[in-house]
């Protein structure tokens, strides 16, 4: 690790060290050049880095991601030695509850929100990381499979549906990323088998299996999941190793599934066993069907076993589909289409080929089909079908909204039928359609025509498409017509009194049969061309409809006739070109990565016709042309009288128009550009191009110019005469959307595709790594069918991009003038009077800003000015800021200068606009302003001549400057919005050495003034400014004149800045008004007092608009303090951090003027009553220790030491927070590390340490003792000097002479004090031992290197348990005979003895929470004894601290160095005298052995074993009970041999206890207690395998159940017992009986059920 790293991690109670693992996490190299670097000592002092913060899960993360890169790229480092520890952690990481415990960390350390912000951490367990460090660490002949085996054991309960928590998320990602990097570690070894040298660490057979076995338990667990994504991850990772290990995946998928069959009692089981098996179905097929080496004899299987299990889940596929259960419907159609996918072609022929030759697939379709009809006509659609403009003509049920499974299927049903089964399936379908009307089930009717139109164009056309036409045009004659249509037939002299009408029912069918077949044809193609006059005459006749809804209809049709005729799209995706090598019967699947072996065969693509595009051009001119001449005449000439009428035929007129455009898409060409130097040649247009077309040509430029000129003139009329009616103007924008905005319409149809996400699932994904045929690709393969759907979107995006980027490259150009007519109109819609049709146009009018960006700047400078004007109605100025709020215009207010200026002087002038919605939205479009900052454009400095009308920079700011005084009678929110604007100004010219000194000393003065300004926001404004202004400090001292301390100050030169300063804070009172109106932003509130730190004064009577504005400033992050805060007792603070740096800074700017000045101000202050006024004094005082000026220490002994005397002594209980907050930041280190020594800090420290007068009361003393350890705690232990050390020392002694001080919040104080200057020194010995071979040792060190400390608190602490348990027992013998003895006995040692105890325990407790207990971990191993057996005893707040000492320990991994000496603590106090300690003990030993069961010795483990079993016989029954469950944890822990030999001889000892029974006929003889022992050695081995059945399970249940007529406690032990491997076993209780004889069955069913009361 480089140095910089190196020393930003020294200090692991410094944020710097955060940051450090961060940086070592992103900038490590991994790669071959480097590897020279990394050594075996190299990986030790990361793992002892690692250790040095526990319990945070940034840290893990980060340093496990290090692990893992750099295990997986370096396999020569011989990782044996590391794997206990490294397995150790990845176990602890998962936060999973043990033994009852709680299921996260109970105290994690915090890390500040913005490194957490600056480096990945996304999830609270890194399972990527672990997972990757698992997988590269498998090597042939390693310990680490053994290893991954033992954790897998531990963490697969946490796998089972019962046992989910928070903890599941992270467990499953864990499975995921272990089956992922398994496929990736396979596919790089298969890839690289023949040239590699590292060849003999490849994984081999063997080490597969292994593998793959030990997943199947967690895929075992996991598979049915109530957690969605958990299951789905299960059935996924089946898929991936069936690949991989066919022989082991396989038979357990089917069991499972046969299972799932078997219980129907549980519907979501056999919803994810089919998905499983729809994940698997390629792996099935192969297995059964390939010519490869593995046969399905070595699968343990017949022949078709595979097969059979496909054919069983399809024939129970067809009873899966459901109206009522849409998630096992849409599962049965993955699986259908799953396996369809697999296979070349469906046919009843039996031949070679047949895959299922006992499935006659004519039967199944028939049965199919059936099943699909009944399960349309009983859908319910998802919502109420809408009347609105656009019902799109797919807005369906579960089926079409839930996922793409449902057409896919049917495409590759239909795709994949032989012709004569094609022909069977079309009747079917044909009579269906004809005979049923389902307005309900549009969508899914209307797919699966234009499924069955897809595969056979010629033959659909005919059987379905021609029906349903012919029956679509005699409902359709006879009706009555309006003329509107397109026939020229109109006479508008008749005037209707009675509107025509058609019957609701006839509507409704009209209005079905037309969206049906509008999607059926989409792909027709050529095929629809016979029927060419039948279509027109259907699409005339549904626009000449007085319906709307058949109006809609008609559109829907017409843009899909277009689209079919015009556009390329692919025929034939899903037929099957290429059959599998391997099985021929199957379809090869293709990856797009291995291009090489040239049997890749193009798709057949639709290419229009002549004959189609002339009929598009017939249809254009019909609806089109003629639709923008009945327009133009409507608008010129006034056609009709009745308004009614008007409306109704602009209605339909406008949908024809707006039809075509949909249809044609970009195949109508689009505007040309007018050159900026008058003429444009071909030749001359940009050569940036990205290849891509939507169709062929239609129509021609002019067409679309003429469009655009006579939707200019409509929008002007309907703006004037029906400015009220919104269809109509959300249909003339849609129309100005797909003329102005050309291949706009393709990107949108490419966002939306509702198909792309579909490629992914594990279905249709054959991975890389294939064993079972051996052939291995570089990417993924799918079928053909999911590449060409990809094929065909990549297209429809490029053609969408293929004229969009041409003009905004290069300058030449200037837009056409007909985007100019369209854009000016779309300017007046986006302030419209009604928020449908201003956010539409709004939407258009961006897209066109895009693609020509020389227009932002006029629609900038006029939406401002409807802000400016007096008299803009509420729409336009929520219109106009909509449009400025978007990204595209704030980032084009960077570089152009008077749109810049007009959108701030628009911004700042809008305070006339009295509604609550507008300024809410001008309050919004300010802070997104805010956010999206980035400076000003260079050019606005240099305002010359290039901009004769942009105005002066400097103008501008003095203008806004002069808005921004609190005299100026505006608004508070415009004062502030000023005055911001005014920071942001100042900061983004600070660059510019013309402007800068004087706008900075100007806005610098401003601020300052604004300290004391009347209004709360303005004042917490004013000092971020400052701190972000004052920089500059000549004052300050550098490192020089700290070493010489020179007595006269330096004459520095002064900076102008300073002085403008100087002349505002020496006017009279300054400072006192200043620290008046900031303590008012301290509100204080007994609520608001815990979370006050972000509040920063916002009561709750502001408004919404207000708060969103004020909130935005306010929130920034505190850079300090930089260590962690977690002494609680200090309370919550509201010490603003930024306020006292203003102090600090202006000190450092101005010199010992600004101290003078404040002096008397800040005594008053800190003397006062409030708390508010404390607040400010502290922040003020704070700045001015930490300001290191020249002259600060002749201030400090003149009146700063008594000060700060004078605070320590005040009786003041409520500030006590703020001042300890104040004394922690002037002591804080200097520089980004903290490192560098504060002037004053020694002084300081030592005015601390002075002793208290005798005479005060426990509250000064308690405040003290919270002062020096929040000083403490800012120390860099690492380096601090001699003078520090001696303090240390001092102190020490202090603290351990008063740890039996009366007061109890003294007591705590002592604690925590004491914990922090421990480990304090600790961590200084173990730095300075580093460097000690560098320099030779001091006295002090030699100090510090004895520790008389630890062995005074262990050697006090085992006298103190002794007394305080002696005492206990005696107060229970006494207090019957002697009422007394309080007073007398107890009152001397006994008292005391307890409250040093409960010292040593907040000690204890502040170094587990603090995060620093790596370092003083041998104190808190010998101090286990009196944590884990003072849990119980008469005095409550010590057993209560003692249980809060004991939960955090629980938590702690104890490094291997210390773990024999904690072992032998534990065993001890399991043999204890007292039961409470035993019992207690045991709580400790099932979470101590889940924690270090990698790292403990086999010795120390069988030691452990050997106590909780004898435990089993103690003579306290909660003591035997407690053991028993110990063990059954412990038998779960994967400790295989030490479980085996205890089941096999509990079994034994309990079987010769029966027989011994039986022969001396219920002699006594033994012990209750013995008797219990040997029950519950039973009980503990059934319990332990709490879902499976192993072999050995059913004689254990069944000598258990044998002891049911012994009396209590040990019957309800087996009653307790039986029951609960009842409950445990009762899901799978049909399969798992079997292992049971008929007599065991008995002996268990006795047991069971209760005897009778009649008996």
């Amino acid at each position: 690790m480089n140095k910089k790293s190196r020393s930003l991690l020294e200090n692991p109670w410094h944020n710097a060290a955060f940051e450090g693992a961060g940086f070592v996490r992103l900038f490590l190299p991994t790669n071959a050049e480097n590897q020279d670097f990394f050594s075996d000592n190299w990986i030790r002092e990361c793992m002892e880095l690692w250790d040095s913060i526990p319990n945070c899960q940034f840290w893990n993360s980060q340093w496990t991601a290090v692990m893992a890169r750099v295990i997986k790229n370096y396999k020569f480092i011989n990782w044996e030695c590391f794997l206990p520890t490294l397995f150790t952690r990845f176990l602890n990481m998962f936060e999973v509850p043990v033994a009852s415990g709680g299921g996260s960390y109970p105290f994690s350390v915090d890390v500040p929100r913005n490194t957490r912000f600056l480096f990945s951490n996304k999830t609270a367990t890194p399972a990527k990381a672990i997972a990757k460090s698992i997988v590269y660490l498998l090597k042939p002949s390693s310990v680490a499979h053994e290893h991954f085996e033992k954790l897998v054991n531990l963490l697969e309960q946490y796998y089972h549906p019962s046992n989910g928590g928070r903890w599941t998320y992270s467990l499953e990602r864990f499975l995921l990323y272990l089956v992922i990097t398994f496929q990736k570690r396979l596919q790089h070894e298969q890839q690289n088998s023949n040239n590699d040298s590292q060849a003999e660490l490849y994984l081999g057979k063997l080490e597969r299996s292994a593998f793959v076995n030990v997943l199947l338990r967690l895929i075992d667990r996991g598979q049915y999941s109530k957690n969605e994504h958990l299951s789905e991850t299960v059935a996924a990772a089946t898929s991936i190793l069936s690949y991989v290990e066919p022989s082991l995946v396989l038979p357990f998928l089917a069991s499972r599934f046969h299972m799932a069959l078997e219980t129907m009692t549980a519907t979501h089981q056999l919803k994810t066993a089919v998905m499983s098996v729809a994940f698997a179905g390629r792996s099935l097929f192969f297995t059964s069907l390939s010519s490869g080496s593995v046969k399905p004899v070595d699968l343990g299987g017949v022949d078709d076993t595979f097969i059979d299990l496909l054919m069983i889940s399809l024939s129970n596929a067809l009873l899966g589909m459901d109206a009522n259960d849409p998630p096992k419907t849409l599962a049965t159609m993955q699986l259908i289409g799953s396996i369809f996918s697999n296979m070349a072609m469906l046919d009843d022929n039996i031949n070679e080929l047949s895959i299922m030759p006992m499935i006659r697939f004519s039967e199944w379709l028939d049965e199919f089909f059936c099943r699909l009809f009944s399960l349309l006509l009983h859908l319910e659609p998802s919502s109420v079908l809408n009347e609105g403009l656009h019902s799109s003509a797919t807005s369906g049920t579960f089926l079409v909204e839930d996922g793409p499974y449902y057409y896919c299927m049917l495409e590759i049903l239909l795709g994949r039928l032989s012709k004569q089964l094609y022909s069977q399936a079309l009747k079917k379908i044909s009579k269906f359609v004809r005979t049923n009307i389902l307005p309900g089930a549009i969508a899914e009717v209307g797919l699966l025509c234009c499924a069955c139109v897809h595969s056979n164009p010629e033959e659909a056309v005919v059987h379905l498409v021609e029906p349903i036409l012919s029956s679509v045009l005699s409902s359709l004659s006879g009706t009555p017509v309006t003329g509107f249509g397109g026939r020229g037939s109109l006479d508008t002299s008749v005037s209707t009194k009675a509107k025509p009408t058609l019957s609701p029912a006839l509507e409704t069918a009209i209005d079905y049969q037309l969206k049906i077949l509008s999607v059926a044809i989409s792909y027709g193609g050529p095929a629809l061309l016979h029927y060419r006059d039948h279509f027109k005459e259907a699409i005339v006749s549904a626009f000449d409809s007085p319906s709307w809804k058949v109006n809609g209809a008609g559109d829907h049709l017409l843009r899909s006739l277009l689209g079919s005729m015009v556009l390329y799209y692919p025929m034939d995706q899903y037929k099957c070109t290429l059959n599998h090598p391997a099985a021929p019967a199957l379809e090869e699947w293709i990856s797009a990565k291995d291009y090489s072996d040239g049997a890749l065969k193009a798709p057949k693509w639709h290419i229009p016709s002549d004959a189609e595009v002339q009929f598009a051009n017939e249809l254009l001119i019909l609806h089109f042309q003629s639709a923008l001449d009945d327009l133009l005449r409507i608008c010129q000439t006034k056609l009709h009288s009745d308004p009614g009428n008007e409306k109704e035929h602009l209605k339909v007129t406008l949908l024809r128009i707006d039809s075509c455009l949909q249809g044609v898409l970009s195949c109508l060409p689009d505007f040309r550009p007018s050159s900026r130097n008058g003429t444009i040649e071909d030749s001359n247009y940009p050569s940036f191009l990205i290849a891509g077309a939507t169709g062929s040509s239609v129509g021609s430029t002019e067409l679309r110019e003429k469009a655009a000129e006579v939707i200019h003139g409509a929008c002007k009329y309907l703006l004037e005469e029906k400015s009220d009616d919104s269809i109509l103007l959300i249909l003339l924008i849609r129309i100005m959307d797909a003329l102005g905005n050309y291949g706009s319409l393709e990107y949108d149809e490419w966002s939306n595709h509702r198909q792309a996400w579909k490629l992914e699932s594990a279905a249709i994904i054959e991975p890389p790594v294939n064993f079972i045929v051996s052939s291995h690709s570089k990417g993924k393969r799918r079928p053909r069918w999911a590449l060409i759907d990809k094929a065909d979107m990549h297209s429809t995006w490029r053609s969408s991009q293929s004229s969009y980027h041409l003009f905004r490259a290069s300058g030449n150009f200037s837009p056409p003038d007909h985007v100019i007519l369209l854009m000016d109109d779309l300017l007046n819609l986006s302030l419209h009077n009604y928020e449908s049709v201003r956010m539409l146009a709004g939407k258009a009018l961006l897209k066109i800003m895009k693609r020509w960006p020389s227009l932002i700047s006029k629609c900038v400078l006029s939406l401002s000015d409807n802000l400016r004007k007096a008299n803009s109605p509420d729409h336009a100025v929520l219109g106009s800021c909509a449009v400025l709020s978007t990204q595209t215009v704030l980032k084009h207010l960077t570089m152009d200068p008077k749109a810049f200026a007009s959108f701030l002087r628009a911004i700042l002038l809008s305070s006339h606009h009295e509604s609550l919605k507008a300024q809410k939205a001008i309050n919004e479009l300010f802070v997104k302003y805010n956010i999206h900052f980035a400076g000003v454009s260079k050019s606005i400095f240099r305002t010359g001549g290039s901009h004769i009308d942009a105005p002066d920079f400097a103008d501008l700011v003095s203008q806004i400057g002069s808005m921004s005084f609190d005299s100026t009678g505006l608004h508070w929110r415009y004062n502030l919005m000023a005055n911001r604007v005014l920071l942001l100004l100042a900061m983004a010219c600070r660059n510019d050495p013309n402007i800068s000194p004087k706008i900075l000393r100007e806005t610098a003065g401003h601020f300052l003034k604004n300290l004391k300004s009347q209004l709360p926001q303005t004042r917490i404004l004013a000092i971020s400014a400052l701190n972000t202004l004052l920089k500059d400090s000549p004052y300050k001292m550098s490192a020089d004149d700290q070493a010489m301390l020179s007595g006269n100050p330096q004459e520095n030169a002064k900076s102008t800045l300073g002085e403008a300063l100087q002349e505002i804070f020496q006017e009279e009172g300054f400072f006192s008004e200043t620290l008046n109106s900031l303590s008012h932003v301290h509100i204080i509130t007994d609520i608001d007092s815990a979370s006050s730190r972000g509040n920063h004064g916002n009561s709750s009577f502001q408004s919404l608009a207000d708060k969103s504005i004020t909130r935005f400033y306010f929130d920034f992050s505190a850079s300090w303090p930089r260590t962690p805060s977690w002494i609680s007792l200090l309370g919550s603070d509201t010490f603003y951090s930024n306020f006292a740096r203003i102090f600090k800074r202006l000190i450092q700017e101005c010199g010992m003027p600004v101290l003078l000045a404040l002096k008397s101000t800040l005594e008053e202050f800190a003397n006062a009553k409030e708390r508010s006024k404390q607040c400010v004094a502290a922040e003020a005082f704070a700045g001015v220790l930490h300001s290191d000026v020249n002259g600060l220490l002749e201030e400090w002994d003149s009146w700063m030491m008594v000060q700060l005397q004078h605070i320590i002594l005040a009786q003041s209980v409520e500030s006590i927070p703020e001042w300890a907050t104040c004394i922690r930041y002037a002591v804080t280190g200097k520089g980004k590390h903290g490192t560098r020594v504060p002037l004053l800090r020694q002084q300081i420290l030592n005015c601390l340490l002075t002793p208290l007068p005798p005479t005060v009361t426990t509250t000064v003393v308690a405040k003290r003792y919270a002062f020096i350890s929040a000083a403490l705690i800012e120390l860099s232990p690492q380096k601090m000097p001699v003078p520090e050390i001696q303090l240390h020392n001092k102190l020490l002694d202090e603290l351990l002479g008063n740890m039996c001080h009366s007061s109890a919040q003294v007591r705590e104080a002592i604690g925590v004090t004491l914990s922090v200057s421990c480990s304090n020194i600790r961590l200084h010995v173990s730095s300075s031992q580093d460097d000690s071979n560098e320099r030779g040792k001091t006295d002090t060190d030699n100090q510090l290197g004895e520790e008389n400390w630890v062995q005074l608190l262990t050697e006090r602490a085992s006298e103190v348990v002794v007394n305080i348990q002696n005492s206990s027992l005696s107060d229970v013998l006494d207090t019957s005979t002697d009422i007394n003895s309080k007073n007398g006995y107890q009152g001397g040692d006994s008292q005391d003895d307890v409250k040093w105890m409960e010292t040593l325990f907040h000690f204890i407790i502040s170094t587990l929470k603090s995060g620093r207990s790596s370092y003083l971990l041998d104190v808190i191993v010998q101090l286990l004894y009196p944590i884990i057996s003072l849990q119980e005893t008469p005095n409550k707040d010590l057993s209560t601290l003692a249980k809060a000492a004991f939960e955090l320990l629980k938590w702690r991994i104890i490094s291997e160095c210390h773990l024999q000496k904690a072992v032998s603590v534990i065993l001890s106090s399991a043999n204890d005298s007292n039961w409470r300690t035993r019992s207690a003990t045991l709580t400790y030993l099932r979470t101590f052995m889940f924690r270090h069961t990698f790292i403990l010795s086999k010795g120390d483990k069988q030691k452990i074993w050997k106590t909780v079993e004898k435990l089993l016989q103690d003579s306290q029954v909660e003591v035997r009970e407690h053991a028993a469950a110990v063990l059954a944890g412990l038998m779960k822990g994967g400790d295989e041999d030490l479980a085996r030999d205890f089941r096999d001889r509990a079994y034994i000892e309990a079987n010769s206890f029966q027989q011994r029974r039986k022969t001396r006929n219920r002699i006594s003889g033994h012990s209750v207690a013995s008797v219990h022992g040997v029950v519950l050695a039973l009980a503990a081995s059934v319990l332990s395998v709490p879902y499976d059945m192993p072999s050995w399970l059913p004689n254990h249940v069944t000598l258990l159940a044998r002891f049911g007529g012994e009396p209590s406690p040990v019957k309800s032990t087996v009653t307790k017992a039986v029951a609960e491997f009842r409950r445990t076993h009762a899901d799978t209780w049909n399969v798992q009986k079997d292992s049971f004889t008929e007599e065991q069955l008995e002996v268990l069913a006795d047991t069971t059920s209760s005897s009778s009361y009649f008996a």
